[in-house]
């Protein structure tokens, strides 16, 4: 029997990790993170929970990664620190990879081997053949698994592009092959498809790119994201022609664009790239920097620019700042608090939603219609997206024509399985989640701690100090209150009176020699002073009460 056992990805954007199981062996599509949604206050990332791996560790043979976006590999590191596989990719893929197990002391310890689109990797019971995808990072490759049931088509993260380069485009010919051969099952990218028609060509997005940087009459500030290689290279292209040189800017920028140099993915004449320490030698009309931070994140080069903290770049009058990129939901007040930062420097800032500056590396709804079409597959599921990404794609694969009844929508968890018997569909579930990582720690923050830090920034905080006589039960010491986050100042001085007598009631009442008095003072204590607060003053802070026996 064939089992795919989605671990994330399915019911939202990030997670992705994808069980292919046969009986006893397993492999793995991807290990990626998520990041943090709002109330997952202190959180850096999430990764997938991996319980189902840890149980079937000696099943699993192998992972590969389609490409090397945070959202594919990000969790790797976690999941290798655990399990010991054998990882495959494109030669891109690998090298980012490479530098992120650098940053986890894991690079020696790691069997990275390298797989081109066209190749086949045979691992019984699999044949798994790669093919080349257009997506907004190089090296991309979706895959043809063939199983003992049958062909399983994963896309990865694909659009159908049209470049003159075809090393640039997906590879629809071999979907195609495989389609016409027969497909048991079509995973397919959901992202985009709420968006109708065909995805903005990266030809139109040159063009545009290259109209503002030729009327830019000072330095520009070209933000982006460091894996988008394709989109460097234009502006790359741009400056040369416009006689600019180019700053690259931002750790993940640098460390990037060096592993694309390497691998020859970057064309950059010697000489048109220069150090960020050597700006103020050149003239404002004679510089395009090329830099990170399009998301708003609070430390990066461009949040830094527009926050007047840079340590090379001041942002002035006269500067073009162009936002090249998406917004990843959640990042809107971020990235629009930059752009207002950057307008009050001075500067002339362009963005997606007042110019054709971005094009997507998902496919739109004509595209995905496309694959589905090339590939004809017998079961449809959709893949990478929110739960309604997905069953708009499912309703689009109807339209096509293919049967409801072989069409599955899946959460993460839910366990799809193939046989020549029953067909396809979803027979179990197995243990899933998210696991959040603060620090280093890592599944060590939970709902509770979560609940105390909503609190903690919603209410404030304030500290019970009080020492007690273990066998008189008297209290020796205090209540001392201490608030953190609001004030007990002179109009609300009652509060600390009546706090305290609210304290002291509580100890009276729980008598000496109970057993476990203190800590039923303390939830007692806890639990009235809530009440008190919320009725005193409509705040609801976090209680730590600190109480001692002597």
């Amino acid at each position: 029997m064939l089992k795919l056992i989605p671990l994330g990805g399915l019911g939202e954007i990030g997670l992705n990790m994808m069980v292919v199981e046969y009986n006893d062996v397993i492999f793995i599509i991807d290990a990626g993170i998520m990041f943090p949604e709002d109330h997952m206050l202190g959180v850096d990332i999430v990764i997938p929970a991996m319980d189902y791996l840890r149980e079937n560790m000696d099943k699993i043979e192998f992972i590969i990664l389609t490409h090397a976006h945070e959202d594919h590999i990000g969790a790797l590191p976690y999941l290798l620190r655990e399990i010991r596989l054998p990882v495959y990719g494109t030669a891109f893929t690998l090298e980012i990879v490479r530098n992120k197990l650098i940053e986890f002391d894991l690079n020696t310890h790691v069997d990275l081997n390298l797989v081109n689109p066209g190749e086949v990797l045979t691992i019984e019971p699999f044949d798994i053949e790669f093919i080349r995808v257009s997506h907004s990072t190089i090296d991309g490759v979706g895959m043809a698994i063939t199983t003992p049931e049958g062909v399983v088509v994963h896309t990865g993260d694909f659009r159908i592009s049209h470049s003159a380069d075809i090393m640039k485009n997906t590879d629809i010919s071999s979907f195609a092959r495989f389609g016409e051969k027969g497909v048991l099952a079509l995973l397919s990218d959901s992202t985009n498809v709420e968006v109708e028609g065909y995805a903005m060509s990266e030809q139109e997005v040159a063009k545009n790119l290259g109209e503002l940087v030729e009327a830019s009459p000072g330095r520009v500030i070209v933000a982006l994201f460091a894996s988008n290689v394709f989109r460097i290279q234009q502006v790359i292209d741009i400056a040369r022609h416009n006689n600019r040189r180019v700053i690259f800017n931002g750790r993940s920028m640098e460390q990037i664009t060096d592993v694309a140099m390497r691998l020859g993915y970057l064309d950059c004449p010697p000489g048109l790239v220069v150090d960020i320490k050597q700006i103020h030698k050149l003239g404002d009309h004679e510089v395009v920097i090329i830099t990170t931070g399009t998301q708003g994140e609070p430390m990066s080069a461009l949040a830094r620019m527009a926050s007047g903290v840079h340590k090379h770049i001041n942002v002035r009058k006269g500067d073009t700042v162009i936002l090249s990129s998406k917004h990843i939901p959640g990042n809107e007040k971020a990235i629009a608090g930059i752009i207002n930062k950057l307008y009050r420097r001075g500067a002339d800032v362009v963005y997606s939603k007042i110019a054709q500056i971005h094009a997507s590396g998902h496919a739109h709804q004509e595209e995905l219609k496309m694959m589905i079409n090339l590939t004809r597959p017998k079961y449809f599921i959709p893949i990478h997206g929110e739960y309604r990404h997905l069953v708009m794609h499912a309703r689009l694969a109807e339209k096509l024509g293919m049967p409801r009844s072989n069409v599955i929508v899946a959460e993460n968890g839910q366990v799809i399985a193939f046989d020549g018997e029953n067909g396809g569909r979803i027979e179990d579930r197995v243990q899933t989640g998210r696991i959040l990582v603060d620090g280093k720690g890592i599944g060590d923050v939970g709902r509770s701690v979560l609940k105390e830090r909503r609190e903690l920034s919603e209410g404030g905080l304030v500290v019970v100090t009080m020492i007690i006589d273990e066998e008189t039960g008297v209290v020796l010491y205090g209540p001392e209150l201490i608030s953190k986050g609001f004030v007990f100042d002179s109009a609300t001085g009652y509060l600390v009176d009546d706090a305290q007598c609210v304290i002291l009631e509580i100890v009276e009442e729980i008598e000496a020699g109970i057993e476990c008095r203190v800590e039923l003072i303390r939830k007692k204590l806890q639990r009235a002073l809530k009440q008190y607060f919320a009725f005193a003053i409509n705040r609801r802070p976090l209680i730590v009460p600190i109480i001692i026996e002597v």
